[in-house]
Formats: structure tokens, C-alpha cells, sequence
């Protein structure tokens, strides 16, 4: 595969400022692959960071952003034997340095040298370059061959799915016959309720103010749509399950009433994971935490190599990503897909961009 010595990417200016650029096209190290970006995939986390920069994050002027893509192998490393040239992958974020005790506990989202590249760390459109561009250097650790079955604009909601899978496996995975509740239906909401579903839970709850959103939910497997401008989530939560609450609460909304909300509907010994935050301090009932003896777990990122499993999940046919993406758009339109995403501009849920034009990729 021939590869230019220069490439397109979207770089980040100054806040909230894109500009596709013409910029050296990166050279794979001795354990990385060079990607050929089919499609990358806008997150709200990417629109946080370029509002206001996160902890180690590459100086204005020379960040490109997006850490949800996927594409074709188009180099690799004298060491890498894992891939081969033309393989179909999708990748997760984080590779953790390796050497730290969280990393050497399998804890690699949550590397004590975070940031730090000069110790080993990357983290793909957080502290180190991203896939909002033709090219991007992964370390093979953080790649994942996907199968024919799964296109590429799916795969590049990999990263999307192994985040859920995280937190079910952080929380202890076992939901067979929970009550499931799950609150925002974004795109970790929506993904959530099919993997409640797949998991075997008795019955999932979908609560948000959307009613287009919600409806979405519903074909996702949602058992029960509640839509917080017409019923109180609590009560009817509280009714259905016989007063006891659900046994598991997944926060998505990131709104500053979502934690609450969480608490309340909760189970006494409930279990509570916070897929989405609030970027504000809220208040919260913690003395009902302590009282009912619930329990709050959080996650960052897609860890204990749960892009590996939601590969297989996805190729199984037990959760589908398609429903999720509303919108495409070309990396020159890349200012027009955040604000697409970011308006929910006719309904977008995911809104993904191709790099590569793809008259001239291989895919």
C-alpha cells in the first residue's frame, strides 16, 4: 500500500476551532500500526475537550482529535506479527504505560502516568493524536480485527460498546433477571438497553426527554419508556418493581440531576454505574447511599480489554450499532458534523466522518 508523506487532518486551533490541515503523515514504531482511517466517530467527549482542555492533552495547533474509529491496516512495525497489511480493525483508546501499578493490574484507563508519553502512555485523541485524519499510529495492544459482517462506520462504535461492557464487568456482570434501569438515551444509554437485553435482564426501563430518542430505545429492546415530562421516573420505577427499586441503575445522561435520580431508584444493596458525569459539582443524597447500603461504580473508558469482547458481541448479532448512526460526513465537513451532533440536528444520535475519500482506499 503506498502511503503519502503527507495527509488530511482535522486540528484543533484553539477552543471549539477545527481546521483541516495538510500535516506529516505518522511513521508506525517497532510494536505499532499505521491505520488508514475508514471512519471516525464524534463523541461527546470530543466535544467537551474542545471546549476546554483535558488533563494532558496535546498543545493548540498540533492535536487532532477523535478516538473512536476504524480502517485498514496500512503499515506496521518490525515486531508486529499480530496483523497483516489490509486488515479490516477497529481499536480502543487507551495504552496505559505499562509500568505503573494500576497498569500492571490490568487498570491501563487509569495509568498513574497519565499523559505522561515520555513514561509510555498514549491515549488516542486524548493525549495523543486521533483518528479525525487519514492516518493514525496505534499500538498494536489497542487493535482489534473485526470480521467482514461489521462495517466499518459500526466498528468505529466499538470503543462506544466496550465502555458499557466495561462498567457491567466492573459492576460484576451477572444481571440475568435484574431490573435494569437506565437514564439518558444517548448513545451509551441506547447501547446499555441492548446489552441489558443481551445479558438477559427480566426488564429494562428507558427514562429521558426525548420521545424520539425513547423510540429508538424501544427498537433497541427497551421494555418500558418512561419520559421524565410526563411520569416521574422514581415512582414508576418504585411501583413496578413492588416498591423495591431496580437492582441496577446506569446514570448516562451526565445531567446534574441523573446521580439523584440514580440514588432514588435504586434498590436497598442497588448498584449504581455512572457511564455519563456531569461537568459540574451536584449535590446527592449520600445518606441514602449509607442507609440502603447502595453502591456507585464509574469507569473510564474501555479497560480490561473489553473492545476485544464487544468485537465478538457484535459479531454474534446480540447488539446491533447500525440504528445508531444518523449522520456521515466527509473530514472537510468535519465543523458541520460537531454541530450536527452537538444540536442533535435531525435527530442525531452518532454522528460519524470519513477521512479518506473512498473511491482511492481499499476498503
Amino acid at each position: 500500500m503506498k502511503i503519502p508523506e503527507k495527509m488530511k487532518a482535522a486540528v484543533l486551533m484553539s477552543p471549539n476551532v477545527l481546521a483541516v490541515r495538510e500535516v506529516e503523515t505518522p511513521k508506525p514504531g517497532p510494536a505499532d500500526v499505521l491505520i488508514q482511517v475508514a471512519s471516525a466517530a464524534i463523541c461527546s467527549s470530543d466535544v467537551s475537550l474542545l471546549a476546554k482542555p483535558w488533563p494532558g492533552q496535546p498543545p493548540y495547533g498540533e492535536f487532532i482529535p477523535g478516538h473512536e474509529y476504524s480502517g485498514v491496516i496500512a503499515a506496521k512495525g518490525e515486531t508486529v506479527d499480530e496483523f497483516q497489511i489490509g486488515d479490516r480493525v477497529a481499536v480502543e483508546a487507551h495504552y496505559g504505560c505499562g509500568r505503573c501499578r494500576n497498569c500492571r493490574r490490568g487498570n491501563y484507563t487509569s495509568c498513574l502516568n497519565y499523559g505522561k508519553r515520555e513514561k509510555g502512555h498514549r491515549a488516542n485523541g486524548f493525549t495523543t493524536n486521533g483518528g479525525f485524519a487519514q492516518y493514525v499510529v496505534n499500538h498494536v495492544n489497542t487493535v482489534y480485527s473485526i470480521p467482514d459482517s461489521i462495517g466499518f462506520e459500526e466498528a468505529s462504535l466499538i470503543t462506544n460498546l466496550g465502555c458499557v461492557l466495561y462498567g457491567f464487568e466492573t459492576i460484576g456482570g451477572y444481571i440475568i433477571g435484574d431490573q435494569v434501569a437506565v437514564i439518558g438515551p444517548g448513545p451509551l444509554g441506547l447501547i446499555s438497553v441492548e446489552v441489558a437485553k443481551a445479558l438477559c435482564a427480566q426488564k429494562v426501563y428507558l427514562i429521558g426527554t426525548r420521545a424520539s430518542r425513547l423510540q429508538v430505545g424501544s427498537a433497541l429492546g427497551a421494555d418500558r419508556l418512561i419520559d421524565v415530562n410526563r411520569e416521574d421516573p422514581v415512582s414508576v420505577v418504585r411501583e413496578e418493581t413492588g416498591g423495591i427499586g431496580a437492582h441496577l441503575v446506569i446514570e448516562c445522561s451526565g445531567s446534574a440531576q441523573g446521580l439523584q435520580i440514580a440514588i432514588a431508584m435504586a434498590k436497598r444493596m442497588g448498584k449504581i454505574l455512572l457511564l455519563g458525569f456531569p461537568e459540574d459539582l451536584v449535590s446527592a443524597d449520600f445518606a441514602s447511599l449509607a442507609k440502603d447500603n447502595k453502591s456507585i461504580y464509574t469507569v473510564r473508558g474501555e479497560g480490561w480489554g473489553n473492545c476485544g469482547r464487544a468485537v465478538s458481541l457484535l459479531a454474534s448479532g446480540r447488539v446491533d450499532l447500525k440504528p445508531l448512526i444518523t449522520h456521515s460526513f466527509p473530514l472537510s465537513e468535519i465543523e458541520e458534523g460537531f454541530k450536527t451532533f452537538r444540536d442533535r440536528i435531525g435527530g442525531a444520535v452518532k454522528v460519524v466522518v470519513k477521512p479518506n475519500d473512498p473511491t482511492s482506499r481499499p476498503f
